[in-house]
């Protein structure tokens, strides 16, 4: 039986693990770039601080949220514009050690109205609106995507855990999203994604007797629908030419989009 509350427990962890490995960086460290370009570290928490914050007025205030975006569509400001703008801003105005205890400020209300949502409730966003549960989900997947960007602009190898569920199934049900994100009209037919877990064990999406199949590590997958690492760097492989597409358009994350990342070599 699906447990929510575990949902949420895995949220905060991903979160903590994130923490841990910011708390303590100097200033010199915080202005590190990321492979997000523009972006160094003080920017990625800023961004989590602002997207949670959105999180948590979606949650409380739909029609506020609704006004806002509402708003940034009259003003035809793009999403993507309006995330790099804000966490402009915050790092202008913020030093890191501000910047962080805002972050665990907003992470801890969304924690708490995820926490308190009755069961059915459903949230606007800025693509389909969501259930608290895939909410927190989709929380727990941007906060492990731009932790990885963190990790990477500090040289740091992160160990993947079990918590990469919650990301490989925001990543596979999010099919559909990515065709209509590139203006494209999805298969009819659902394909069948096979993922080697961590612990070596397997996580399957989609029926067993679909024509057409992905199969990876988990690692990879999560890194690929995320946008992290480009596609010739990993082992995720498509039986059948509509999933092979799909690999190249994947996306994990609500907006447009993203530019993605160069081929680097560094896990083909």
């Amino acid at each position: 039986m699906f447990d929510p509350a575990a949902l949420y427990d895995d949220l905060r962890a991903e979160s903590d693990e994130l923490d841990r490995l910011v708390e303590n960086l100097s200033e010199t460290d915080w202005a590190r770039p990321t492979p997000a370009p523009g972006w160094t570290v003080a920017h990625q928490i800023a961004h989590l601080a602002w997207t949670d914050r959105s999180a948590w007025l979606a949650a409380t205030d739909p029609t506020s949220f609704r006004a806002d975006v509402a708003e940034a569509e009259a003003r035809e400001i793009d999403l993507a514009a309006a995330v790099d703008q804000a966490a402009e801003a915050a790092v202008r105005a913020m030093t890191p050690a501000e910047l962080l205890a805002r972050w665990r400020d907003t992470r801890e209300q969304v924690q708490e109205v995820l926490r308190a949502a009755p069961p059915g409730a459903r949230h606007p966003w800025y693509g389909p609106p969501m259930s608290a549960p895939s909410m927190a989900t989709a929380r727990l997947m941007e906060t492990w995507a731009h932790g990885q960007d963190i990790a990477d602009a500090l040289g740091v190898s992160r160990e993947p855990t079990a918590r990469l569920r919650h990301v490989a199934r925001i990543g596979s049900r999010a099919r559909d999203y990515a065709y209509a994100a590139h203006g494209e009209r999805p298969p009819d037919e659902e394909f069948r994604v096979e993922l080697t877990a961590p612990d070596g064990g397997l996580w399957t999406y989609g029926p067993e007797s679909a024509a057409q199949k992905v199969t990876g590590p988990a690692l990879d997958f999560c890194l690929l629908t995320t946008q992290r690492a480009h596609r010739a760097d990993l082992a995720v492989v498509a039986e059948g030419p509509d999933a092979d597409h799909w690999l190249d358009i994947a996306q994990a994350f609500a907006g447009p989009p993203g530019p993605g990342r160069a081929p680097c070599g560094r896990r083909a």
